[in-house]
């Protein structure tokens, strides 16, 4: 990648395994998500329902641009985090633009979830858009201990994301998110979900509280079409995925993401024909918590001895 000196690549397994205890009944009233949080994992940000209520209410009609400036201003440790869809690119380019209003305000880096599995294009993305903004510092993290594709599947075998679907987003994608926030201190993350994009996402408000992770997630662009996404990035050139001119419109992994007929969702190309509308990093961590228990009682099963009776 482009801007070696602006990059940093992580693949060590330095966060804990999920050990089940998380309550999803957990109230935002505390800021955090329950009494079993040790408080290593306690927020940096902690905001009662009805201070929270009150923020989205006053943020659902502020342009996407007053958002992204009045987030720096109230969130410490604040990062992005993007796979250079639309979404995240008219917020990069949005928050570069803040950059040289403010230069002396704290920066806002990226955090690049690499699953190893992204299509060439989206890696020659990554090199353009370092290329196009070069004070932008960004952080790789790839699955714990391996840096490519032979390295993953000679220890996890070829095709996981068809063997098993929910312990490849676990590997390659929560892992990793989990082992970022942790290893940079992230308190809150710019999203590019857009309430336009259907499904789970076509309520969300402008800002969310992660319980589980014990982060603040913010979605400045919530209130856009992607029409005005599309007009943004060419009005100002930001670069893009050539992949949207060959009828892409929401990219994630190559083995997961198709082309969008006309008149289909934004979404409709991702896992087409499964009943999965996310790939992980946005569902609750109890639910990978209780698949990696379940998986781990079904190992053990497999391993215990088999006891043997004589005549």
């Amino acid at each position: 990648m482009a801007s070696e000196q602006n990059s940093q690549t992580s693949t060590r397994a330095s966060s804990p395994k999920l050990d089940g205890k998380f309550d999803d009944n957990a109230s935002v009233d505390s800021g955090f998500a329950s009494a079993n949080s040790s408080t290593a994992n306690l927020p940096l940000i902690s905001l009662t329902k009805p201070h929270l209520d009150h923020l989205n209410k006053q943020l659902e009609n502020m342009e996407a641009l007053d958002i992204l400036r009045f987030c720096k201003i109230l969130f410490p440790n604040l990062f992005q985090t993007t796979a250079f869809g639309l979404t995240g690119l008219v917020t990069l380019d949005m928050l570069s633009r803040l950059a040289q209003e403010s230069p002396d305000a704290a920066p806002v880096d990226l955090i690049f979830l690499d699953t190893l599995y992204h299509f060439k294009e989206t890696y020659a993305l990554v090199d353009r858009v370092q290329e196009r903004y070069p004070n932008i510092r960004l952080h790789v993290f790839k699955p714990a201990d391996v840096s490519n594709v032979d390295e993953f599947e000679n220890l996890y075998g070829e095709k996981l994301y068809e063997t098993s679907e929910e312990l490849y987003d676990w590997i390659a994608k929560v892992e990793p998110q989990n082992r970022a926030y942790q290893e940079l201190k992230v308190a809150a993350v710019f999203t590019g979900r857009r309430r336009s994009q259907g499904g789970a996402r076509g309520s969300i408000p402008v800002i969310e509280l992660d319980e589980e992770r014990g982060i603040i997630k913010i979605n400045p662009l919530v209130n856009w079409s992607f029409q005005q996404v599309k007009a943004y990035i060419d009005e100002h050139q930001v670069p893009y995925n050539e992949l949207l001119d060959k009828g892409y419109k929401s990219i994630g992994d190559w083995h997961s993401t198709s082309p969008v007929a006309a008149g289909e969702d934004e979404r409709a190309g991702r896992w087409k024909g499964k009943n999965k509308t996310e790939c992980g990093i946005h569902n609750k961590q109890s639910r990978y918590a209780q698949f990696l228990a379940e998986n781990a009682r079904k190992q053990a099963k497999n391993a215990a001895p088999v006891e043997t009776v004589q005549a």
